[in-house]
């Protein structure tokens, strides 16, 4: 069973293990049911992909070729770096006057969402 991820679309993360380890970058989608997480610019991979035309209008036709894109990073590999102070963290979750916020563990803030 899927459990929720502690990291979410346009958090800043760092990556701590892989070829792109040591980089940061924007996270753009997450799937928590496979635990993984796309981070902008981070773990690009190339697609080769064919031309796709519709017949009536060119405005929705897609170029053929190599593609780069994005690929799917594990979230364990993953860290959120603390807003305060731009290094990396563990994400908490608590609950603050019945609402749940997500603080960090390194210095004890929240972290805005």
């Amino acid at each position: 069973m899927a459990r929720g991820l502690k990291i979410r679309k346009d958090d800043t993360v760092v990556v701590t293990g892989g070829k792109d380890r040591g980089k940061t970058g924007r996270v753009l989608r997450t799937e928590p049911r496979k635990q993984r997480v796309y981070v902008e610019g981070l773990n690009i991979i190339k697609r080769h992909q064919r031309p796709r035309s519709i017949k009536d209008t060119q405005q929705g036709a897609e170029a053929g070729g190599i593609i780069e894109k994005e690929g799917p990073i594990h979230v364990s590999k993953v860290m959120l770096l603390d807003p305060g102070d731009n290094k990396p963290t563990r994400v908490g979750v608590r609950v603050k006057d019945g609402k749940r916020e997500r603080y960090s563990k390194r210095t004890d803030t929240a972290i805005d969402t």
